[in-house]
């Protein structure tokens, strides 16, 4: 069982993915979509980037703050979703992890398979 500061940080981070989807598929550059964002919600884009990163936990002024900016009720980000499928860029790793993996030989395989448990440890 996660904690609410998981939650609202998984959360925000999902608000925030769905802004830059449709920023991008409007035509906005992904450079800079952060700090749009962050303004947007009214925090400092290094108040964002640690909430992002884990590294500053998002407090209940600020949880409010960004439900308030992106339309949800109060509360909205402090309870657990269900992740609602793949996001574009999710999407194109999987599919260069998947060529690279049809494309190689099994020692490949193996050692792509190696490189993906190394990086999550």
């Amino acid at each position: 069982m996660s904690s609410i500061t998981t939650f609202r940080r998984l959360n925000a981070i999902a608000l925030f993915q769905t802004f830059a989807e449709e920023r991008i598929a409007a035509g906005d550059p992904p450079k800079g979509l952060e700090s749009t964002w962050a303004k947007q919600v009214e925090m400092s884009g290094a108040t964002w980037s640690m909430a992002k990163s884990g590294a500053r936990p998002i407090g209940d002024k600020l949880a409010r703050q960004i439900e308030q900016h992106c339309g949800k009720e109060p509360g909205w980000l402090d309870v657990e979703r269900e992740q609602t499928g793949l996001s574009p860029g999710e999407q194109q790793f999987l599919a260069l992890a998947l060529k690279v993996y049809r494309e190689t030989n099994s020692d490949g395989r193996k050692r792509l398979k190696q490189a993906l448990k190394t990086f999550q440890q």
